[in-house]
């Protein structure tokens, strides 16, 4: 990353929590999630403060293993493990943390987690059958809008919503067209800068300061392209990261691709373009939160046609030469559909494919890396 955009950003973030902590003492709620499942537009629309919470870091996870068992992911166990220790401080800020029932490790996780700070479950559908799970969702949606109003004392209005899903779906475009930017043929911009970017103003309290940034990103990088500055040879080969979320400290199999001469140009991932799917502004405000967040193509889906689509979509528009599939160990809802999606890749695209399973330590880096070499080596040919 640009030492200029990379000074920004830590200088920005760090600020923000100083006025996480600042608005918190003025009075207003602090709302942690994990999850893209969770409803942020109903957090924002009652006056709270919606932050995302830690869970990419090897460090806690040693301590959470005293209570966790260590065949878990490690997505798990470090989310539980930085509010053990107190070592994420959105977490400690939080007034009330919201959860929901992906896969039985987290909804599990989350029934220990609640010694620390109260909890909110969301009960997730497992299939984006509209007619058969769209109803109950949209209860669950609508109980969640409940317990905010009792938590910040506020009435939620149809209008506030609104005005809340119009500031989100901005963010989601503004954050799409960061991730576009590596389209262009070479990409003027690394897998790790946009990681670096999306990850850390995800944390931003104030939406409209992260847009604007985003931004004067999209803008300093274009100029960087003007002048002809690029992070990457012109037959570098482009990598399409799929699979489960991935953070900065938890971004080892993105580093190896891209020491290894190859560019991660787009992430189908939670971070990634799962994201930046937009909420229908035309529709009664929580019947349309419901449908968008119903319809994510999450690997707990079952069937899960969505994800092949985007791969579909983002394969074809991103130019993409081969497909790197990662799985955290232990997750085994994406672990089990590896295999589909390796064939879709291959037989649909004619694309090399690699599935990676790993975790968050450094122990395995040497044997990950010569598995990545050897693979853009095919990918070169």
């Amino acid at each position: 990353m640009s030492f200029v955009i990379y000074n920004r950003l830590e200088q920005l973030f760090e600020q923000n929590f100083s006025d996480i902590a600042q608005a918190k003492a003025n009075g207003r709620k602090v709302i942690g999630y994990y999850c893209l499942f969770s409803p942020v537009e109903i957090a924002l629309a009652a006056g709270a403060i919606p932050v995302s919470l830690c869970g990419s870091k090897d460090d806690p996870i040693e301590e959470a293993e005293k209570v966790l068992p260590r065949n878990l992911c490690p997505l798990i166990k470090s989310s539980y493990g930085s509010a053990a220790t107190d070592t994420c401080p959105f977490f400690r800020l939080s007034d009330l943390v919201v959860g929901e029932t992906t896969c039985d490790g987290k909804k599990k996780m989350f029934e220990l987690l609640g010694q620390f700070r109260p909890l909110h479950i969301l009960q997730l559908p497992q299939s984006q059958d509209s007619g058969a799970t769209l109803p109950f969702w949209y209860q669950e949606v609508k109980r969640f809008k409940e317990r905010m109003e009792e938590e910040t004392g506020e009435r939620i209005t149809d209008e506030a919503l609104s005005a809340a899903i119009h500031l989100t779906n901005e963010e989601r475009m503004t954050k799409k067209s960061l991730m576009d930017l590596a389209k262009t043929k070479p990409s003027p911009i690394t897998g790790r800068e946009i990681l670096a970017i999306t990850h850390k103003i995800s944390f931003f309290m104030d939406k409209r300061k992260g847009i604007n940034l985003i931004r004067e990103f999209i803008e300093e990088i274009q100029e960087r392209a003007r002048q002809g500055i690029n992070s990457f040879y012109p037959k570098a080969p482009r990598i399409l990261l799929s699979g489960v979320p991935v953070g900065i400290d938890s971004d080892k199999v993105i580093r190896l691709i891209e020491r290894a001469g190859a560019n991660v140009v787009c992430f189908e991932s939670c971070g990634g373009y799962k994201s930046v799917s937009l909420i229908d502004e035309t529709k009664d405000p929580l019947q349309a939160i419901a449908e968008k967040y119903l319809a994510t193509p999450c690997s707990i889906m079952s069937p899960n046609p969505g994800r092949y689509e985007l791969l579909a979509e983002l394969i074809e528009g991103f130019s993409v030469d081969g497909v790197v599939d990662l799985t955290w160990q232990a997750c085994h809802t994406y672990n089990v559909e590896s295999y589909s999606i390796g064939k879709f890749v291959e037989e649909k695209f004619g694309l090399p494919f690699l599935h990676l399973e790993t975790d968050y330590s450094e122990s395995d880096t040497e044997q990950l890396r010569v598995r990545i070499e050897a693979f853009l080596e095919m990918v070169k040919k």
